[in-house]
């Protein structure tokens, strides 16, 4: 069996959870992270701007989980 990179297994189980229910989330369009829906600035970015159709927010939700993070994020700024 083929070790799995912990972190994409962690992006995996957070795109299952915006998968089940999408209408939680939204789509930045600054940096296409997903963000909680009730947001109004992107954290990581500071757009305001973002996608609410369900449909996109489980798209983008797929496509995030297969590949590795290669954004910054406000974490990686402490």
């Amino acid at each position: 069996m083929a070790h799995e990179d912990p972190a994409l297994l962690e992006r995996a189980k957070r795109a299952r959870r915006i998968v089940r229910n999408p209408n939680q989330y939204k789509v930045c369009l600054g940096c296409d992270s997903i963000v909680a829906a009730k947001v109004n600035l992107c954290p990581n970015c500071h757009s305001y701007r973002f996608e609410t159709e369900e449909s996109q927010v489980v798209h983008q939700a797929q496509v995030l989980s297969r590949r590795v993070q290669h954004s910054v994020v406000a974490e990686d700024l402490l």
